[in-house]
């Protein structure tokens, strides 16, 4: 098993079993604190919340895109933002006060910068591991000394 797939394998373990549990464990201990009805209007509190700071930023990000596309210019950050804030979105409708914050951290202007970076590291790895050539096989491309830099000439126009 590759490096790769040990690193996926880990992260699906982490997704599916212990944000669960921690989850769980985060809403006994607010309910143990507060009471069981004031978690869940809580709960629903924050998906609300969620949902206004979505559509908020989630305009904001597509006026964005649209501004940078009427105007030429390469709309990456746009494209991050807009990722950023599906994921967000995402995690706060997830029941659950850790995937809230969590959701909420992607979306607000202020801490997205950060990640944008880190999406934008992912995407580069991604980006070049994917072109590099094959050194082996039937996609193996030239190397640099099997090139011959030459001119071409037209033998009928040399007279």
């Amino acid at each position: 098993m590759t490096a790769r797939r040990r690193r996926l394998s880990w992260l699906l373990v982490l997704l599916f079993l212990v944000m669960p549990l921690a989850e769980l464990f985060v809403i006994i201990q607010v309910g143990q604190l507060i009471g069981v009805w004031w978690t869940i209007l809580l709960l629903v509190a924050d998906s609300i919340i969620g949902a206004w700071i979505v559509r908020r930023e989630g305009a904001r990000a597509w006026t964005a895109l649209q501004n940078a596309l009427a105007a030429g210019k390469m709309p990456s950050t746009e494209i991050a933002d807009g990722a950023l804030i599906l994921l967000g979105g995402a995690m706060m409708l997830t029941p659950g006060f850790v995937t809230d914050i969590l959701g909420v951290v992607l979306m607000l202007p202020l801490t997205r910068p950060f990640f944008r970076r880190i999406l934008a590291t992912i995407v580069q790895k991604r980006l070049v591991t994917a072109t590099m050539p094959s050194t082996f096989g039937p996609t193996a491309r030239p190397r640099n000394d099997d090139i011959v830099t030459g001119e071409v000439i037209d033998k009928d126009n040399l007279a």
